[in-house]
């Protein structure tokens, strides 16, 4: 018994056998060696078997119609059901991560107040194995409204902005947060500029990208928010950025409407100025500690504003090349003794040797030299030639 898609199933009878075959078979085929019969009930068969998928798909559609018509009727009360399941496995979440990492319960009250103790980062403290997380408190007194933040990079700045917005929202979502004691006052919003990208597809440039986002934020932000900003002003040059950043705090700390709780970290050390001009501004930066020319960044945010950014330090733990680290303390030296005025170069600073001099009669040769032209023989030959005439001849 065979099958093709042409006649279906048959039997197939060699030549020499096909004296025995019954009078009721029906012959479809001629081979070589044999003849191809079918059947009437094989026929019957075949329809069954060839139309059972069909018949398959068509039974298990109607079954599934039937248990969605069923499922339909109690619809409202699977669909609330789970709901409750959804919040009873957020809540158990919560509860886990809460107990086995040492959250508080948070006081969430009306007034506008943000007092979290020994603050930490969710995530961040998760990531760290072979240390301690540093935590932070974020203390607003009574009329402090905006935090100027300077440090160095990989200090702990942006982490420390991170962790107060996270905290905060993780309050008012009625988890418990990682600190040891919190008072937050409801806010209506968290606004963040904190990093950018350039939009190529919009023709937008990071600066461009940070400008609008600020400018977002200063139209929709209101007294009640909480403002997250790191580095405004960086995209662009340093007096244009300073400006910048100087008339965004200004304007956070005087419009009547805005004066929301912020926190502005900044490379730019002429911001801390501000401390001194506006009485809602203060200072704070991260703790550095310095001993024979080796920096340790402490992670600990104290009040005050940095006098450097330890930029070179930062490219040393790095891994730049030591040859980088010097030649930049030295133009440092230079700059900040000329107050930022071009630098004059010393003439016997190290170069960078040529590899050929101008005068060079290899490089000549080199040049007039039709490599096109060459056998690989010749080739090999000419590089002997050259090394017998350009350094045998010392």
């Amino acid at each position: 018994m065979g099958y093709n898609k042409v006649f279906g199933y048959y039997l197939e009878i060699t030549h020499a056998n096909t004296v025995m075959v019954p009078t009721e078979y029906i012959r479809k085929q001629t081979l070589v060696n044999a003849e191809r019969y079918i059947t009437p009930e094989m026929k019957e068969y075949e329809a069954l078997v060839l139309n059972a998928e069909e018949r398959i798909h068509e039974i298990e559609e109607r079954l599934f119609k039937e248990v969605c018509s069923r499922l339909a009727e109690s619809s409202s009360r699977q669909l609330a059901t789970a709901r409750c399941l959804a919040n009873l496995d957020v809540l158990a979440s919560l509860a886990e991560v809460a107990s086995n990492s040492g959250y508080v319960r948070p006081e969430v009250i009306p007034e506008d107040v943000l007092a979290i103790q020994d603050g930490r980062h969710p995530v961040v403290e998760h990531t760290l194995h072979a240390e301690r997380f540093v935590p932070n408190d974020i203390v607003f007194t009574e009329h402090e409204r905006i935090r100027v933040i300077t440090g160095p990079n990989m200090s702990g700045k942006s982490t420390y902005l991170r962790q107060a917005a996270l905290i905060v929202l993780m309050a008012q979502m009625g988890s418990f947060v990682p600190a040891d004691t919190a008072r937050i006052g409801l806010v209506d919003r968290i606004f963040t500029r904190i990093g950018a990208q350039d939009e190529i597809h919009a023709g937008q440039s990071t600066f461009m990208v940070e400008m609008i986002e600020t400018a977002t934020i200063l139209h929709h932000a209101t007294g009640r928010s909480l403002l997250v900003l790191d580095e405004i002003g960086r995209g662009t040059s340093t007096y244009d950025g300073v400006s910048i950043a100087w008339a965004v705090i200004e304007y956070i700390h005087n419009h009547p409407n805005l004066r929301s709780k912020t926190l502005f970290a900044t490379h730019y050390h002429e911001l801390t100025q501000l401390a001194d001009l506006l009485p809602g501004v203060s200072n704070y930066n991260v703790a550095v500690s310095e001993t024979d020319g080796k920096v340790v960044f402490l992670h600990r945010i104290v009040p005050g504003g940095a006098d450097r950014s330890y930029g070179i330090h930062v490219g040393q733990l790095a891994g730049l090349p030591r040859p980088v680290i010097q030649r930049a303390s030295e133009i440092l030296q230079k700059l900040e003794a000329s107050s930022g005025k071009a630098v004059h170069l010393d003439k016997e600073t190290p170069r960078q040797l040529a590899l050929f001099p101008e005068t060079n009669p290899l490089l000549e040769e080199i040049k007039n030299l039709d490599i096109n032209a060459l056998s690989p023989i010749e080739a090999l030959n000419k590089l002997y030639e050259w090394k017998k005439k350009f350094t045998d001849q010392d």
